[in-house]
């Protein structure tokens, strides 16, 4: 059993699961199965081998991806921001504030309550 013309490699699950899910499922994998592009060697033989795997049959490089696609639509969006570099306003900001805080302590109502709490037991 193969595919079918109109539904495409979602044949094999027939009539089972309803249109959409099927349509769903049709379009990641058609992405998925689909030829990328090589980050090193920029031609157009990456293929994914297993669950974000992929490895580029031209130029043999083997790297990590998203779940179905070699590019992430966040790690697209960190390589622009590097790429132009919209960071920098943002990055004296992170370093003035240092470390993260440690946890505030609690309210003085509250350590007045648990002092209370302890005394009576």
């Amino acid at each position: 059993m193969g595919d079918t013309k109109k539904v495409k490699y979602t044949g094999r699950f027939g009539p089972r699961y309803g249109k959409s899910i099927r349509e769903r499922v049709l379009e990641v994998e058609t992405k998925q199965r689909k030829m990328h592009r090589c980050p090193k060697c920029d031609s157009e033989a990456v293929k994914r081998i297993s669950t974000g795997i992929f490895r580029c049959k031209h130029c043999g490089t083997k790297f990590a991806g998203g779940a179905y696609v070699p590019t992430t639509m966040t790690g697209a969006i960190v390589k622009k921001m590097i790429r132009e570099k919209k960071f920098l306003p943002m990055l004296k900001e992170l370093l003035e504030q240092g470390e993260p805080q440690a946890t505030k302590p609690a309210p003085e109502s509250m350590q007045e309550s648990n002092e209370k709490e302890k005394k009576e037991s």
